[in-house]
């Protein structure tokens, strides 16, 4: 009987060891925000396998998810992109049970109009839409976006390669509303937007801190937190949230309808709430986190960096870009305009 016994629990053990070995977990995250080491940290921990992917845009990762079966089981959507994903029923309704963590965020983002209770996403880290500029070729601190339009800066001026960013600035230089839903508005800020390429250098979403950092680009349109990290080793860049406003952004976790390693995606947004792990990836990524016990780790000069932490009278006046509905196609249709312009 003894043998017996001791070759069942071998043999559970052998099982269970298996098992864990053939856990995976199938990220699509932002460029920049989630960082390799905090992946790898929970893979160590956990046994986990996770294949990591990123995009440089909403509407690249959501092309994705509504072609059909895309592989992932936790994706990491702005605000926005949590109501359409919901609306077009390709989200899976949250279990809290499953997210203890979940009671760690901070009081702002416990209860966001984009998704009332945290029923579709959990918000993870949040940030601002501005520019950037290198003081080796802007010698005046610009504060508006009118400098994206300026031709002593020709071909050395870049845009984000993101639709809705772009009309960020677009409107915004023209006196309206980021996310406006007025088909006039919309035409304003698309014209704008065509003018402008007569100064640009290109459009980029994936590199361009390290074009600003370079010196390569003198201005660029960017997200803060990529723009803090370059930053961090090159003090002639500067990070600027414009007069006009900018806008403010929130990242969160989502799982997708069609993913398959769910326990395994629940564990990853569990882990990456424990305050030590959120401080951790808040000071690797550069990025504003949305846990107040991991702001409290965080070292001064990350809490006291403007491009990471705007002053408050900054973000009020910063637009917060919410799904526009119908009026999506006028700027698709917009957007095509623009990119194909000569």
């Amino acid at each position: 009987m003894k043998n017996w016994r001791s070759l069942l629990t071998s043999v559970s053990l052998i099982a269970f060891a298996s098992g864990a070995s053939a856990a995976e977990l199938n990220i699509y995250a932002w460029s920049g925000e989630v960082p390799q080491e905090i992946v790898d940290d929970f893979a160590k921990e956990t046994g986990i396998t996770v294949t990591f992917d990123t995009y440089d845009s909403n509407e690249t990762m959501m092309a994705k998810l509504s072609a059909g079966a895309s592989g992932y089981d936790l994706i990491e959507p702005s605000q926005y992109t949590v109501q359409v994903l919901a609306k077009q029923g390709l989200l899976q309704e949250l279990d809290h049970a499953k997210i203890p963590n979940l009671g760690n965020l901070g009081a702002p983002f416990k209860e966001v109009s984009y998704d009332p209770g945290q029923k579709w996403s959990v918000p993870y880290i949040w940030g601002t839409t501005g520019f950037a500029y290198n003081e080796d070729c802007v010698k005046t601190p610009p504060t508006s976006w009118k400098v994206l339009w300026d031709p002593q800066y020709e071909g050395r001026i870049y845009m984000l390669d993101n639709m809705l960013a772009a009309y960020i600035a677009g409107l915004q230089v023209n006196g309206f509303k980021a996310g406006t839903t007025t088909p006039a508005e919309i035409e304003k800020a698309t014209q704008s937007l065509i003018e402008q390429k007569k100064v640009l250098g290109g459009y980029n979403s994936t590199n361009f801190g390290d074009l600003v950092a370079s010196g390569e680009a003198c201005i660029v349109q960017g997200w803060n937190g990529n723009i803090a990290q370059v930053m961090a080793t090159n003090p002639k860049v500067k990070y600027v949230v414009p007069d006009e406003g900018g806008s403010m952004w929130i990242d969160g976790f989502a799982i997708p309808k069609s993913a398959k390693n769910v326990e395994e995606a629940y564990r990853f947004i569990d882990y990456i709430m424990r305050p030590e792990v959120a401080a951790k990836a808040a000071n690797l990524s550069k990025s504003a986190t949305v846990i107040d016990k991991a702001k409290a780790l965080l070292p001064k000069e990350v809490v006291e960096n403007t491009a990471i932490y705007p002053p408050e009278d900054k973000l009020m006046k910063a637009d917060f870009i919410l799904d526009v509905g119908d009026a999506t196609k006028l700027y698709q249709d917009g957007w095509t305009k623009v990119k194909t312009a000569q």
